[in-house]
C-alpha cells in the first residue's frame, strides 16, 4: 500500500477475512482513514494491540494459532485501498473497504474499487425494482448493493436445493461456502455496468475476486505461485514487493474476473463478452508509476515525438534555447525529448563535418562536436501536493506555492525557455504560479510542451475529469466562436444535446464534437497560449500540444483517448459529454453523471 501511496492521498483502508473460524469469534476486521497520512494511521493503530501483545504475553505473540483465534488482521484475505478524491465526498464514509454484514458468513460483502459509472442512477433505480432500500445514491453503494442481492440469491438458490437433499440447516451452510457460483454472482451483477473500473471483493467465508471492465478501462495486473495471489493497479507495486519478474506478472483480461476460491483454487473466468480494448492512455501519460517498463519507454517516446514541432517553433536555435521539464510526472517525457534533440543535433553534426571537406581542423571538429541541447532543472515543486487530484476549493490556492525556480540558468532577453509538461488540462498552475515564476527569469519567449494531446472532453471513467468548463481547451472553442461570430453553434449544439438525452442509452452520439469543428487544431492550441498568458509578464508565452497520432504511435497498446477525441468506448460516455455540455451552457457548476 505505500508503495502505491501515489494512487492516494485522501484516504486508505484495509480489511482481512480469516479463514475457518469456530462461531463466536469475529473473523472480518477492517480498518479506514482520512487523516493526513493515513496508511501509517491505518498501520498504526493495527499494529498497536500486537505491541501490547508482545509486551505482555510474547509467548501467545509468537503462538500463530492463538493469533489467529484471537487477533484481528491475522487471516489469510486482505483487501487494501487507497483514495484520491477528484469528486465526492472526503469524510471517512467514502473511504474503501465497504462493507455489507450478515449473520450468514457467505453472504457477508467487502468491496473496493477504482472505477466510474456512467449509469449510476439506472443501477440505483434498478435497485429500488428489487425490492430493495439502498441508504445513499452513490456508485461505491450501488455496485456493493447489487454484488450483494445476488450473493444473496446465490445463497437462497443453494440453501433451498440442499434444504430439498435432506440436509440440515447447520450442515448447509459449509456446503453453500463450498459450492457458491462466484462466477454466475459477478455475470449477474455486472450485467449493466457502463463505465471503468476495477472492482475487488471479499465473500465472509472467504472466496475472493477481481472484475475488470470489458474494454479493459481501468489497469490490472495479478500474480500467483503455490502460495500466494495478489492484484493490483499497477505492475512494477508487485515486483517491488514480491521481487518478481516482469514476465510473470499477467494483465486481467478485460470483462474478466480473477476468482479465489477459499481453497486456494485460481482461475480468470469471463465475466462480461469483452468489448473493443480500449485502455484509459492517461494512465500511460500522467496517472500510472512511471517505473514500470512500458510506461517508462511510453512516456520517453511521447517526449521524442514531439520534438519536430518544437524545432520548427525555435526555428532550430538550440543555441539560444534552454529544455526543462515541470517535476514531477514530465520528468520521463523530458528525457525522451532531450533524446530526440540529441538525434536531431547528430543528423546536423554530421552534416556540417561532411560539408568541412579538406578545410576540417581539430579545433573546428571539436566545436562541432561540444556542442549540445541545454538542459537544466528550472523548476522545482516545493512540495509533495498534487493540484490536478485537489479539490477545486483548494487547488487555487496550492498552485500559488507549489513551484520554486532555479536562478539565473537563461540568458535575459536571449534565451527561449522550453518546458514540457505531462499533460495540461484546466492551465492554472501554468496561469497562476509556473508562467510567472519563468518571467522572472527573463527568457525572450517561453513554450510549453504538453506530451498529452488537448483534452476536450470529461473522462467519466477513471481520472474523472467531468466538467466541460474545467479545459481550457474547451474555453478556447468557446472564446473562438464567440470571436468569429458563430456563437450560435453552441445553440445548435445545445438542443441537439437535449434531444440526444431522450434517445436509448445505445443510441447516444457525441454531438458537441461539433463546438471544435470550425478550427485547426493549431488555433485551439494558440487561442489556449493567449488564455494562460497572464498579463503582467513580458516574455512571450506558446503551447504545443501532442498530436493523437503521435500519442497513439507512443502507446500502441493503450487507444483509450475519448477525453481528446470524443470518442468513447462505452454509450454512456457520449451521454456523460451531451449532458456536461448542457450543464455548460445552463450555467449548473455540476457533474453529469
Amino acid at each position: 500500500m505505500e508503495k502505491m501511496h501515489n494512487r492516494g492521498q485522501d484516504g486508505a483502508g484495509l480489511a482481512n477475512i480469516k479463514l475457518n473460524v469456530e462461531p463466536g469469534n469475529r473473523y472480518i476486521s477492517r480498518r479506514r482513514s482520512i487523516k493526513s497520512q493515513p496508511i501509517q494511521h491505518v498501520f498504526k493503530k493495527i499494529n498497536k494491540r500486537f505491541q501490547e501483545l508482545i509486551e505482555k504475553d510474547k509467548e501467545k505473540f509468537e503462538n500463530i494459532e492463538w493469533l489467529q483465534r484471537n487477533m484481528p488482521y491475522t487471516g489469510e484475505v486482505f483487501i487494501g485501498h487507497l483514495r484520491y478524491g477528484t469528486y465526492g465526498k472526503y469524510g471517512i464514509e467514502s473511504c474503501h473497504p465497504f462493507l455489507r454484514q450478515n449473520n450468514w458468513q457467505s453472504r457477508n460483502l467487502i468491496v473496493a474499487g477504482n472505477f466510474n459509472l456512467t449509469n449510476v442512477d439506472e443501477l440505483f433505480q434498478n435497485l429500488i425494482d428489487l425490492g430493495q432500500h439502498p441508504k445513499e445514491k452513490a456508485d461505491t453503494v450501488t455496485i456493493m448493493e447489487r454484488i450483494g442481492h445476488f450473493l444473496d440469491e446465490e445463497n437462497e438458490e443453494l440453501y433451498w436445493k440442499f434444504k430439498e437433499a435432506g440436509y440440515t440447516k447447520k450442515e448447509i451452510s459449509p456446503l453453500i461456502a463450498q459450492n457458491l457460483d462466484v462466477k454466475k454472482i459477478l455475470q449477474r451483477a455486472f450485467k449493466k455496468f457502463d463505465g471503468g473500473y476495477v472492482i475487488g471483493g471479499l465473500i465472509g467465508h472467504g472466496d475472493s475476486f477481481v472484475v475488470r471492465d470489458p474494454s479493459g478501462i481501468r489497469p490490472a495486473y495479478w500474480y500467483h505461485d503455490d502460495e500466494i495471489v495478489v492484484v493490483c493497479s499497477e505492475r512494477p507495486i508487485i515486483q517491488t514487493a514480491f521481487n518478481v519478474d516482469f514476465s510473470q506478472i499477467q494483465e486481467v483480461k478485460p470483462g474478466y474476473a480473477v476468482i479465489i476460491k477459499k481453497n486456494g483454487q485460481v482461475n480468470e473466468e469471463e465475466i462480461l463478452p469483452p468489448q473493443e480494448h480500449k485502455p484509459c492512455s492517461f494512465e500511460r501519460i500522467y496517472f500510472s508509476r512511471g517505473s514500470d517498463a512500458e510506461i517508462y519507454r511510453e512516456r520517453k517516446e511521447l517526449g521524442r515525438l514531439i520534438c519536430d514541432d518544437v524545432l520548427k517553433e525555435i526555428n532550430y536555435d538550440l543555441e539560444n534555447t534552454v529544455f526543462s521539464f515541470i517535476p514531477n510526472t514530465a520528468e520521463v517525457a523530458f528525457y525522451g525529448m532531450v533524446k530526440g534533440m540529441e538525434d536531431y543535433l547528430t543528423k546536423t553534426k554530421k552534416e556540417k563535418i561532411l560539408a568541412l571537406g579538406n578545410d576540417i581542423t581539430a579545433e573546428k571538429l571539436e566545436t562541432i562536436l561540444s556542442f549540445r541541447p541545454r538542459v537544466e532543472k528550472l523548476a522545482i515543486k516545493d512540495a509533495k501536493l498534487r493540484t490536478f487530484i485537489t479539490d477545486d476549493n483548494h487547488r487555487d490556492d496550492l498552485v500559488q506555492h507549489v513551484y520554486d525556480i532555479t536562478y539565473e540558468t537563461v540568458r535575459k532577453g536571449v534565451d527561449t525557455i522550453v518546458l514540457i509538461d505531462d499533460s495540461i488540462v484546466r492551465g492554472t498552475t501554468l496561469k497562476k504560479s509556473i508562467l510567472r515564476i519563468l518571467d522572472r527569469l527573463g527568457p525572450k519567449k517561453i513554450i510549453i510542451v504538453s506530451s498529452a494531446p488537448q483534452i476536450r472532453y470529461p473522462d467519466c471513467y477513471g481520472i474523472d475529469m467531468a466538467k466541460l468548463k474545467d479545459f481550457v481547451a474547451f474555453r478556447a472553442a468557446i472564446e473562438l466562436l464567440i470571436e468569429r461570430g458563430n456563437w450560435y453553434l453552441t445553440q445548435e449544439v445545445l438542443a441537439e444535446a437535449k434531444a440526444q438525452l431522450a434517445l436509448p442509452l445505445e443510441q447516444c452520439v457525441n454531438v458537441v464534437k461539433k463546438i471544435y469543428e470550425p478550427f485547426t487544431y493549431q488555433e485551439i492550441s494558440d487561442k489556449i497560449g493567449e488564455l494562460l498568458k497572464p498579463n503582467d509578464i513580458k516574455a512571450e508565452v506558446k503551447i504545443i500540444y501532442q498530436s493523437v497520432e503521435n500519442l497513439h504511435a507512443a502507446c500502441p497498446n493503450h487507444r483509450g483517448d475519448w477525453y481528446f477525441t470524443g470518442n468513447y468506448p462505452t454509450p454512456g460516455g457520449n451521454r456523460v459529454v451531451n449532458k456536461s455540455f448542457i450543464n455548460y451552457m445552463e450555467g449548473r457548476d455540476e457533474r453529469a453523471y
